[in-house]
Parts: structure tokens; C-alpha cells; sequence
């Protein structure tokens, strides 16, 4: 699943401004002229599992790309300051208007999300997340749809995101 590590596309040094900005090992660049290390890490984002009482899962339609039109879990990136737990109540909230009450963290996986051109390498972290009244659920943000699918009808093809697909099938809903 690995592509090219993204540092190949970082040509002049973040604290200096130097072009002598060269590969330092597989991980991480280092500045020739201030001595400044650069380390590419992932970003962090959330995926949210969601069920009612009749063991529907709740999916999302995405409006954007990447993959738009296909169907997706709610969730998203990690804002700097927030745990984990925290951006995926936020993000349920922007894109469904539900009120998260219980967040339990259930794997993380790998994934390449590609945004504007750039590879956006990321570790999702799926959780299984309770909440409150689903009367306010209503599409929002990024998404143009919600709905409940039941289990035995989840077919992970229809989603458009390779990670949500894996994470589909790891927890063997299939």
C-alpha cells in the first residue's frame, strides 16, 4: 500500500527557506544549511460506527471528492488540540447532526487520501459511537445524504474509500 513517501515533493527547508533541504533516511529530511530535521508523519482521522436500534448502520453519501456520490462512514481529520474522541463527536456533529453520547475505540488502519492532487497519508481510527436522538439526524457538510442500511445489505464496493472498505470487512460486516 506504500507509495512514494511524500518528502520527495518538500524542496526548500520549512525553518530556513533552503533549497539544500536533502533526504536525511526514509522518514525525515534534514537542512544542510540550519541543521533543521523535518519529520513526515500521518495525519490522524476518525471513522464512526453507528447503529439504531434495529442494527442499521448509518452511511453517508459524500458531495466531494475524492469519491463523490459513493458512500462513506462519517468521520474525518483530527483537528490539532483534539483527541481522537473528540474529532470524531465533532466531525459526526458537522456531518450528521447527531450528538455523540459514547465513543469506544475499536482499530486503526493505514490509508493514502487523496486531496487535491496530494497524497494525504493517514492513520484512521475507527470507533463504535452511541448517540443521542437520531430524529436530528440531517445531511450536512461534506455529505449530501444520510440514511440507515441494514447490515446484511452492506456491501463495502458501494463505499468509494479504500480504508472505509478494509474497515468494513476487518469488523466483518460483509
Amino acid at each position: 500500500m506504500m507509495s512514494e513517501h511524500p518528502l520527495h515533493l518538500f524542496r526548500y527547508c520549512p525553518q530556513c527557506g533552503s533549497p539544500r533541504f536533502t533526504e536525511n533516511n526514509e522518514k525525515s529530511k534534514r537542512c544542510e544549511a540550519c541543521g533543521f530535521v523535518y519529520y513526515f508523519n500521518p495525519s490522524t482521522a476518525t471513522v464512526a460506527l453507528i447503529t439504531d436500534a434495529d442494527n442499521r448502520l448509518l452511511v453517508c453519501r459524500r458531495a466531494k471528492d475524492p469519491a463523490r456520490g459513493t458512500l462513506d462512514l462519517p468521520g474525518g481529520f483530527v483537528d490539532i488540540g483534539e483527541t481522537a474522541e473528540d474529532g470524531v463527536r465533532r466531525e459526526v456533529k458537522e456531518e450528521t447532526g447527531l450528538e455523540v453520547s459514547e465513543v469506544t475505540f475499536l482499530f486503526s488502519l493505514p490509508n493514502i487520501y487523496p486531496y487535491s492532487g496530494f497524497e494525504v497519508h493517514t492513520v484512521d481510527m475507527f470507533f463504535r459511537c452511541g448517540v443521542g436522538d437520531i430524529s436530528l439526524l440531517r445531511p450536512s457538510d461534506d455529505v449530501m445524504e444520510t440514511f440507515f442500511v441494514p447490515m446484511a445489505e452492506i456491501c463495502p464496493a458501494d463505499f468509494g474509500l479504500l480504508s472505509i472498505r478494509r474497515g468494513l470487512k476487518k469488523i466483518g460486516i460483509c
